[in-house]
């Protein structure tokens, strides 16, 4: 009898609350790892955004979303959201001087923009390169740019946040270019190893193919001098010789796509409502292109934990809700190009399918690895008002959620997730479980040995029930999820969602 109450009274909470605990959810493990093997099988050669295997790969994602139900966005090509990429691989030939210093290329310097070209003469020096009408800022102001090397602090000025210091680039290019620059080189200042930043960047890599970029021409690179003497001399007018000869970055077209798929909301208000689920498909494909370690015969980067677990668990909540819709309506979708720098992600903000203001959150999911198979790992936990409701998801299935468990990496702001907090969407992004970037995370982190054969299936069928009944419970919760006060991305949901 007594074992009948206490039934009774749980499921009589968990309806009371609107609670997953009441929500008959059919979860096959099976179909799970089977998901995960296929993604990171080496068939699909590390799914490289672009590659046959990456295509592969959204093919296999789009036919199962269709196949469960899952209906496409109008604006998409079925359930693909196109993008055009150009993929860009360094020059074969560079040279670099900066007075009487020599830097070699691949080694101290980089060059990841513009054509073909031989400069010399006095070095131009503008700070960080930046520009701010409002701030009064202008760092080019009074300097003649015109066919000029023009070198720059790299980052954004009070700022050493290496997202900010990529995005801010971009405007920089436009900025010299607009000016008459022939080439812009930042100066490395930033807070991680100039190694990884050199394995990052000088190799392959795709950019948003753009006919009107101002900068398409423009020399682009960064150098890793640790002395300030030579930028003083050029900013105190002293004057210093600079030459930069350059064979040309090699330019060829791709494409790519996200997977998009929507399943319609259950409650004829909330269904005006979107909520995102999101998770990387690509990885870092094979060889040179992963920019990792290869050893012994094995060069492919499968990436099974990143993130062949997040699409496998995107993938059965599509499943899972499709056989019961939740209140708010859920955009699933599938990213490409995160690892070349939240690409993906990045063109569907600026040309979404849904309306921007429509969209109340955005769920995804991104690994890393795992070191502790009794936690979630949660980027944002605190930051949206909704840190009950993923206590109660983790709960479930008898797991712990630890908040942003490696601060100094910045992990929030590494992700898909940023692409909308940047907009002003609530975010978070929802990880196997680790304490810290320790030794046991980073075997596999981008390593040939991320496969899928090594990863722990009874762990990530809590993790992936977690993931379900958290996004359940987000997408019929009565309330909208907003940055708590004081957040960097207050302002912008305030200015979205034109809140006072």
């Amino acid at each position: 009898m007594k074992r009948r109450i206490g039934l009774w009274l749980v499921l009589i909470v968990g309806w009371a609350s609107g609670t997953s605990q009441s929500w008959n959810l059919e979860l096959d493990k099976a179909e799970l790892e089977q998901h995960i093997r296929f993604l990171a099988s080496d068939e699909l050669q590390g799914r490289y955004t672009g590659s046959l295997g990456n295509r592969v790969a959204a093919r296999y994602i789009a036919e199962y979303l269709k196949a469960q139900g899952c209906e496409p966005v109008d604006g998409a090509d079925g359930y693909f959201q196109e993008i055009p990429f150009e993929s860009v691989a360094p020059p074969s030939t560079a040279s670099l001087k900066i007075g009487e210093t020599a830097y070699e290329l691949g080694k101290d310097f980089f060059l990841s923009n513009g054509g073909a070209a031989n400069l010399e003469g006095k070095g131009i020096f503008a700070e960080h390169g930046w520009v701010d009408e409002k701030a009064g800022v202008d760092h080019f102001e009074g300097l003649d740019l015109e066919g000029k090397v023009v070198y720059v602090w790299s980052g954004k000025p009070g700022s050493r946040d290496p997202q900010e210091a990529f995005a801010a680039s971009q405007l920089k290019r436009k900025w010299a270019a607009e000016r008459g620059a022939a080439a812009l080189i930042e100066v490395y200042r930033l807070p991680f190893p100039w190694q990884f930043l050199l394995n990052y960047l000088n190799k392959e890599n795709l950019v948003i193919a753009d006919p009107d970029n101002v900068a398409a021409n423009l020399v682009y690179g960064m150098v890793n001098e640790k002395s300030d003497e030579p930028f003083e001399q050029m900013k105190n007018k002293k004057g210093l010789l600079t030459s930069l000869q350059t064979s040309g970055v090699n330019k060829r077209s791709m494409r790519s796509s996200n997977v998009a798929a929507v399943i319609p909301g259950s409650d004829p208000e909330l269904k005006e409502e979107y909520m995102v689920v999101t998770g990387h498909y690509d990885h870092v494909g094979v060889g040179k292109q992963g920019g990792g370690f290869p050893y012994g015969q094995d060069s492919i980067f499968n990436g099974a934990r990143d993130n062949a677990i997040g699409v496998a668990s995107l993938m059965l909540t599509a499943k899972a809700f499709a056989k019961d819709p939740p209140k708010r309506s859920v955009l699933f979708l599938a990213l490409t190009a995160e690892e070349q720098g939240l690409i993906g992600s990045s063109y569907f903000v600026k040309h979404p399918l849904i309306p921007l203001n429509k969209i109340v959150f955005n769920f995804n999911t991104d690994g890393a690895g795992y070191n502790d198979t009794s936690l979630v790992s949660i980027m944002g936990y605190d930051r949206t008002g909704i840190a009950e409701l993923i206590d109660q998801g983790a709960e479930t299935v008898g797991l712990k959620v630890v908040a942003d468990p490696a601060p100094e990496q910045g992990l929030f702001d590494r992700s898909d997730n940023v692409s909308f907090a940047r907009k002003g969407i609530p975010a978070l992004s929802f990880s196997p479980g680790f304490k810290a970037f320790d030794q046991a995370l980073m075997k596999n982190y981008h390593q040939v040995s991320d496969e899928a054969e090594t990863l722990d299936y009874n762990y990530l069928y809590k993790y992936c029930e977690a993931f379900i009944r958290t996004a359940r419970l987000i997408a019929d919760h009565h309330e909208r999820p907003f940055w708590v006060s004081g957040d960097k991305y207050e302002e912008a949901g305030k200015k979205l969602y034109e809140r006072p």
